[in-house]
Formats: structure tokens, C-alpha cells, sequence
């Protein structure tokens, strides 16, 4: 057995929001143990330049090799459409990197075209073109609408979720043409699974939303059993939080997605820098 195979999962956000995609990887790889870093000190990154984006998840990659991850899941769409492919170049032949975007690109790609997608997401998300880019190299004749929706991760991180002021910002957003007669819409950010309900209520549940929670899980999960790197043994898994500044909703929404109280820790990565 090689003991490669035992070693974590390193997940990583600016925020809370990777945590959807967490909680989805440890409902579908129970076994595997997990190291996730949310960026709170930095949130939100879709208002970041690509520079100081890259910058983050490179350190925040580094970090997680040092811990000795055997794959790392950028569970961020803006760090995903500005940092995949550096972190691919530099990272790639050490371990296993995963984005969140192609892996939904590809679902839509595969069950629900021709329909007519809209993307939503943090302006760098939505200005990087990223799901566009990666629809249309399946689908060149794809119809893809894209909306920039940067108060939603400040509305979520401040708690500020089903009631009056998150139903009235989610419909100040969606009842803009053409975003508001999509017949499918992609959450092009890890955020915003939180909100997903809200979001299919503003559309009376007729337009299929898809976030990148479940659909990146199977796809890790099916990258891991292509590389033999699926866990094996007898130990149990370890699952271990780190934020870059504390902050009490973290933990809450934590609570809402693992039952059992998480190992929280703080650090700064960037302290020498400071």
C-alpha cells in the first residue's frame, strides 16, 4: 500500500464558500482526510487583481504541499479563472490540481445543451470569461450570458442570508436582461450554493441551477481512482480548518455543513509580508 495514497486533501477559498465543496467532497469520499485554508484575511478576491489572486493561491498552494497534500481543489471560481493554470504549471507534476470550473462547464456541456446558460460570479469570474471559454471549446455555438453579482459573497459572509435584504439584492440581480430568461444558470462561485435556494425561488424552480459543490466531488473523486490515489487503510480520517483571520461566521456556517465541531486554527501566511 502506498502511503501516498493516506495523505490529504488540501481544499482552499477566500472564504466560507469553498466549504460547499468541502462538505460535498467528504460526503462522497468519506475516508479521505482534508485540510482546508479559507482566505478570510483577503475576502473577497473577485474585487482582487489577478496579481494579488495568483499571489494568494500560490502561497496558499505552497502551504498545503508543505502539509503534504496529495491534491489541491481551488474551490474558488475567481482563483480558479485567474490561478488554475499558473498553479497547473508550477504545481502539476507534484500533486493532483483541480478547478472548479471546468468540471461544471463540462456537466453542462454533457446533460444540458443546447439550453441557453447564464453565469453568475464576482466580477473577476465574470470579466476572465472562463466559463464561456471553457463551454465553447465543447460547444463553440453555446448561448452564455454572464452577470457579475459582486454583493452577494459580502452579503453571505456577513450572514445576511434568507431574509428580506439577501431576497431583495438576489432580485435586483436577476430580473436584469437576458440573465433573468436563462433556461439554465451556473453559480460561478462557491459562495453562492448558500443562497442556491433563494436563487431557484426567484425562478419559481423552473431553471436548473447548478453549482460546482457535487459535480467537482465526482470529479475528484473520479481524477483520484484514475491516479490510484483513493485512500486505503486503517486509520481514520483527519480533517483540520485553517482561516488567515478569525472570524465568527466561519465557524457557524461550518456548523451548518459538519456536524461535528470542527479544528479551527488560524494562520496567517502572510505575516512576514505584513
Amino acid at each position: 500500500m502506498d502511503p501516498y495514497n493516506n495523505r490529504p486533501i488540501g481544499i482552499f477559498d477566500s472564504g466560507v464558500g469553498g466549504l460547499t465543496v468541502a462538505h460535498a467532497v467528504k460526503q462522497l469520499l468519506p475516508d479521505e482526510s482534508m485540510i482546508y485554508f479559507g482566505d478570510t484575511a483577503h475576502l473577497p478576491y473577485g474585487e482582487k487583481s489577478p496579481e494579488a489572486i495568483l499571489h494568494y493561491s500560490e502561497r496558499i498552494t505552497s502551504f498545503l504541499l508543505e502539509q503534504g497534500c496529495k491534491a489541491v481543489v481551488i474551490a474558488c471560481n475567481t482563483a480558479s479563472s485567474v490561478a488554475y493554470e499558473p498553479l497547473q504549471q508550477k504545481y502539476g507534476e507534484q500533486v493532483l490540481v483541480v478547478n472548479v470550473i471546468d468540471p461544471v462547464a463540462d456537466h453542462y456541456s454533457e446533460k444540458l445543451a443546447p439550453a441557453r446558460v447564464g453565469v453568475i460570479g464576482t466580477k473577476a469570474t465574470i470579466r476572465s470569461g472562463a466559463y464561456e471559454k471553457s463551454i465553447r471549446k465543447k460547444d463553440p455555438d453555446a448561448e452564455v450570458v454572464s452577470l457579475a453579482t459582486p454583493l452577494f459573497v459580502p452579503m453571505i459572509e456577513e450572514g445576511f442570508i434568507f431574509d428580506d435584504i439577501s431576497n431583495a439584492i438576489i432580485r435586483a440581480y436577476l430580473s436584469q436582461e437576458p440573465i433573468r430568461s436563462v433556461e439554465a444558470l451556473i453559480l460561478g462561485c462557491t459562495h453562492y450554493p448558500i443562497i442556491k435556494n433563494q436563487i431557484s425561488k426567484f425562478y419559481n424552480f423552473s431553471v436548473e441551477v447548478l453549482d460546482s459543490a457535487a459535480i467537482v466531488a465526482r470529479s475528484l473523486q473520479k481524477m483520484l481512482k484514475e491516479k490510484g490515489l483513493m485512500r486505503k487503510g486503517p486509520e481514520p480520517p483527519q480533517d483540520i480548518f485553517y482561516v488567515s483571520d478569525y472570524t465568527d461566521y466561519f465557524e457557524k456556517i461550518a456548523g451548518m455543513f459538519f456536524e461535528e465541531k470542527i479544528n479551527l486554527k488560524k494562520l496567517n501566511l502572510w505575516q512576514d509580508e505584513e
